[in-house]
């Protein structure tokens, strides 16, 4: 029988840690370290498993139960497991509709290891940490501008755990509200800048600005895990606001607005400073093609076009190959 598990699409094991009043006492992650063949995740996709639930998928829902249940026991016992689903697995009755073999690595994790509080703090502090492990030892630390790919060495494999997509939304009409629900479904970081706006924010769970918006920019202080739209209809600051969402660190910055009106607009912008390859940078109109005008059909093109600009601004840091490691052994449980 199919049961919702309305946890399944968390796909950062920090979320899940973060989401409750505390950090649990000890929980274990289970990380797919091997694929061969085709499957619906990438290496490095994992599981957080705790006495009373698990969060995230690897593979469309056809072991994440087996998986889980493997946790407890690897809690239970204080020993890591190696399992081998699909081609190569003891467990015929586990099949995998892909038709590929994939090997997960389950380690039971206690939450006052170092390598977690440096895990967490990099996610507060939006910085980017290396996590490394071979299932018994955990590693963490700041990731360097040139960090190594995700793979596996020997015993220890190593996971770039990126700062969560903050989206920033300059502007209060249906569009912008519809996106701000969006990113959150999406699991970001979401700021409302809405210069004179209401005095409570419209959704819980969003950071929300009400003045100008070159000064909630300068206040906010985008990195290169940030996008910002605006999604105001020719306000007097829109430009100033855009101008410095540009000479941000920003890795998205969108305005909506008509063709007709982009020479203008760009006009515009250099005369508040802003250079050639700053404006080059500029996504405008917003969103992906193809789309319709109504509020909402311009939220979910928004949001799909930041999505696919983060996914490629975060890939090459990841692995390039189908599998960390060519030598993942095949047993399907190894203690």
């Amino acid at each position: 029988m199919t049961r919702w598990r309305p946890a399944a699409p968390v796909d950062d094991i920090r979320e899940a840690l973060l989401a409750g009043p505390a950090v649990p006492e000890r929980f274990a992650i289970a990380t797919l370290v091997a694929v061969d063949g085709s499957a619906p995740r990438d290496v490095g996709a994992q599981m957080l498993v705790t006495a009373e639930g698990h969060w995230g998928f690897l593979s469309g829902g056809c072991i994440e139960d087996d998986v889980a249940r493997h946790g407890r026991e690897a809690l239970a016992e204080g020993c890591p497991r190696t399992l081998r689903y699909g081609e190569g697995s003891p467990w015929i009755d586990i099949r995998l509709a892909c038709g590929s073999g994939i090997t997960v690595l389950v380690e039971p994790v206690a939450a006052d290891e170092p390598a977690v509080a440096v895990l967490l703090d990099g996610w507060h502090s939006r910085r980017p940490v290396l996590w490394s492990s071979d299932g018994t030892t955990r590693r963490a630390e700041a990731a360097g501008e040139a960090p190594p790919a995700d793979g596996r060495d020997g015993l220890r494999y190593t996971r770039r755990f990126t700062p969560p997509l903050k989206l920033v939304l300059i502007g209060e009409d249906g569009a912008t509200l519809s996106a701000a629900a969006l990113g959150l479904a999406m699991g970001w970081q979401v700021v409302l800048v809405t210069p004179g706006g209401p005095d409570e924010a419209p959704l819980a769970g969003i950071a929300y600005h009400r003045g100008a918006p070159e000064a909630a920019i300068a206040a906010i202080a985008p990195d290169p895990w940030t996008a910002i739209a605006v999604l105001s209809h020719d306000r007097e600051d829109d430009e100033r606001g855009l101008a410095a969402a540009l000479q941000s660190q920003a890795f998205y910055v969108g305005a909506i607005g008509a063709r007709a009106r982009l020479d203008r607009r760009i006009a515009r912008l250099r005369g508040h400073g802003v250079s050639e390859a700053a404006i080059a940078r500029l996504h405008a109109p917003i969103g992906l093609y193809g789309f319709g005008k109504a509020p909402r059909e311009v939220a979910l093109s928004l949001v799909a076009e930041v999505a696919q600009g983060f996914h490629a601004a975060t890939a090459a840091a990841r692995s390039a190959g189908v599998s960390i490691s060519s030598s993942t052994p095949l047993s399907a449980v190894s203690r």
